[in-house]
Order: structure tokens, then sequence, then C-alpha cells
């Protein structure tokens, strides 16, 4: 009987071992260091089970060539994570024996060649308060091409009243990813410990920051300051609103749409304050879901939480709970950013604004060209993005930038679009 169970259990481990086997798949790739066009020889390199809580299965260097290899444990799904000069970069584990290259990029505190392209204020109002959300488009054309990267990568100045709600970052190939605003100095000074890497195309890195202003008064002084040399300020409102620019302002009116009032001025200059005056009360229209309605019922549907179901046709019966709104805040969300990107491409366009392209620009959130890319292309490129989203989710977990609430909210959502991914894989 004893042979019989020894027996038994050798085959059972066999059996698992040959199984573990089976799953097992090299990946193999190169790292290449772009700032001086040669392999990163030493880099660590980690294999990241995206499904685990981002735990590391797997752990090699460099060789002299920038060469790695890694085994995948399992079935799960992977990213691989380079960490070059501190600096980490990844990409979506291949499948299929494709190879996995990475590109890194030497670290420097301060970096010639960045500057603001667009410095953006959406303004509205809403109970008594003005509602800010400002988005700055940051260029990073380097040459050689280095990222910035510091505990204070990029300041901003924001009004020293304004109470700030939500902080987002996105970088040139990846997805908004909440990040942390820290004081820095005077009170309404602040800096982002947060990558500047170099331009990836058309495409930059965005800082979003919403916050909050006293209003009971109908009217509130801007006293607008940039840190970097600005190709555009922009500020967006509704019609009912009213901005009459201070002294020194050369602020000028953009039929950019009919539905929104939008006054650029041009050429900012660091540390010159570009004052000008909010008056007036309203809201910015809310983007039409599909069937023509407004999302969220003409509310925020980011903030409530509630909202028409997408694709229109008959409604979903009174009292009955939209199954998306645990998440619309962050789908919403990433749509803004995505559209504000699309805003920025838009002023850097040369003659009048609000002048059509000819041709598409490249898809702002995952660094490629999507709307000329084959659909095995987008989804690889939609997959890879999220993973990175996944991983920097994970990291914001470790360093305390997020509660127990938006981790489980966020986590939830991201995975929920993952497996419906890789299940097209």
């Amino acid at each position: 009987m004893k042979s019989i169970l020894f027996v038994l259990r050798t085959v059972a481990m066999s059996l698992l071992l040959a199984g573990a086997l089976a799953q097992a798949a090299p990946v193999t790739g190169t790292v290449t260091n772009k700032t001086i066009n040669k392999p990163a020889v030493g880099d660590a390199v980690s294999l990241v089970d995206v499904q685990a809580s981002m735990g590391e299965v797997a752990h090699t260097t460099t060789d002299a060539k920038g060469h790695y290899s890694l085994n995948t444990p399992g079935t799960s799904s992977y990213l691989v994570r380079v960490t070059h000069q501190g600096s980490t970069y990844f990409i979506g584990a291949p499948q299929g024996g494709a190879s996995g290259d990475v590109t890194v990029f030497d670290v420097a505190s301060k970096v010639q060649g960045v500057s603001i392209e667009a410095d953006v204020l959406e303004i509205e109002t809403d109970n008594g308060e003005l509602k800010v959300i400002e988005r700055y488009f940051v260029h990073n054309t380097s040459s050689p091409p280095t990222t910035q990267w510091s505990a204070r990568s990029f300041r901003i100045v924001l009004p020293p009243e304004a109470v700030v709600n939500t902080v987002e970052g996105q970088r040139p190939s990846g997805l908004p990813t909440n990040i942390k605003l820290d004081p820095d100095g005077p009170k309404g000074h602040y800096s982002f410990n947060f990558p500047i890497q170099p331009d990836n195309g058309e495409k930059n890195t965005l800082f979003q920051i919403s916050y909050h202003l006293p209003y009971s008064s109908g009217k509130f002084n801007f006293k607008s300051e940039v840190t970097l040399p600005t190709d555009n300020v922009a500020v967006l409102m509704p019609k009912s609103m009213t901005l009459t620019p201070g002294a020194g302002a050369t602020f000028k009116s953009v039929p950019e749409d009919a539905n929104i009032q939008t006054f650029v001025q041009k050429n900012a200059i660091p540390g010159k304050v570009i004052e000008f005056t909010i008056s007036g009360t309203g809201t910015m229209p809310q983007a039409p879901a599909q069937g023509g309605q407004p999302m969220g019922g003409g509310q925020d549907a980011s903030a409530t939480g509630n909202g028409n179901q997408p694709g229109g046709g008959i409604g979903a019966p009174i009292n009955t709970p939209d199954p998306l709104s645990k998440y619309k805040w962050w789908i919403l969300g990433g749509l803004a950013l995505l559209l504000a990107a699309g805003a920025a491409f838009m002023l850097r366009m040369p003659g009048p604004m609000g002048k059509q392209a000819a041709t598409p620009a490249p898809d702002a959130g995952t660094g490629t060209a999507l709307a000329f890319a084959t659909p095995a292309a987008k989804h690889s490129a939609l997959l890879s993005a999220l993973k990175e989203e996944l991983f920097a989710l994970e990291s914001e977990k470790i360093a305390g930038t997020l509660t127990p609430e938006e981790y489980a909210q966020s986590k939830a959502a991201l995975e929920i679009v993952l497996k419906r991914a890789l299940k097209r894989s």
C-alpha cells in the first residue's frame, strides 16, 4: 500500500512539475540607453505579476550587450520592469517568443529642452465655488534625450486660496496616474516628484490638477504664473462667464468651440504674472454620450457616480443602479485627459487656431498612432498601457499617495479592462 501511495505521489508531482515547465516561457530582450545609443549594461530587470499585486517573480541584470532573459513561471499577466539610474521603465511581457526590447534614458535633475507647450485652465462655478481643472503639457526635447527627474522635477504656482482635489500625471506613452503634489515654498507653490521623459513623437508629459476656490462674491482675480517658458496659456469657460484681462495681459478670444469661450495668451515668460479676473456663473457643457444624451444627466458623473448607461436606446428602469457607475469616474477621467491632449495638439498647430488638421492626430494615451495602426498593434499598445498603469497603481499604494478606497476602485476598474483585453489576445 505504501508503495502504491509513493508511486501515486511521484506521478502527481511529476505531472505538476511538467505542467509548470509547460507554462514557463522565456522572456528575452535588449535594453538600449537612447541617451548614448548604446546597450544599457548592468541595469536591474524584473518580471512582475500583474494579477498578484505586482509581486516580483523573477530578477536579473543586463549583460555587456544589454541583453536579459527571464522565465515566466505561469500563464498570468506580467510586466518587464527595468531600473536605470533609479528611474523605472516597463513594458508588457511579450508573448509567443516576441522580443521584449526596452528603451531607457539617462537621468538628470535639470535638463535643457524642457518647456511648457500649454497651460490650460478649465473654469466653471458650483455652489458658490470656482472649480478649476488646470493641465500642463510639458515638452522634453533634450538632445541627447534625457529624463528630467528629481524631488522637484516640475514646479507650479496655484492661487494661494486653492484647495487641491486631485492630482494626476501621464508619461508620453502611458495612461493617467494619480501622483503626489508637494508644497514647495510660499503658499500656492508646489512641485512634482515625477519623471519628465523625452517626448515620444507628438506626445509629451501631462500634469492635471483639479482644485476649487472661494467665489461667494461672484468674482475672482487670478495672478497666473508659469515656471518654464510657455507657448500658450489658455482659459476655457462657459459662455455665461466673463474674463477681464489685467494690466499687461494679452488674451485673445479664439473660436475653438461654439459651446464654450476660449482665451489664449502666447509666449508666457517664467516668473511674470499674468493677471485676469473671472466673473459670472456657469457650468461647462457635458460631453454627450452615444444617442446624443449628456452623460450623468448634466451633472458631473465622475463625482456623483450616476448617469445614463452608454449606448442610448431604451433607458435603464427607474431606481436600477448603473453597473458602470463605480468605474465611471476612472473612465471619464482618462477620457478627459485624452481630450485635453488633443486640445494641446491643436494649440501647437501653426496658423489660425481651431483650423482642422488634414490628418488625424496620434492617440495621446497609448504612445502609438492608433488611427493608422493594425488591429493587432492597437491591441498590443492598449494592453501595454493597461499593464503599465497597474504597475504605477501598486507603486502609488506603496508610496501612500492613494487611500484604500481609491486603490480598490482603481485596481478593480483596471483589472476588468485588462482581463477583457487579455481575452482578445
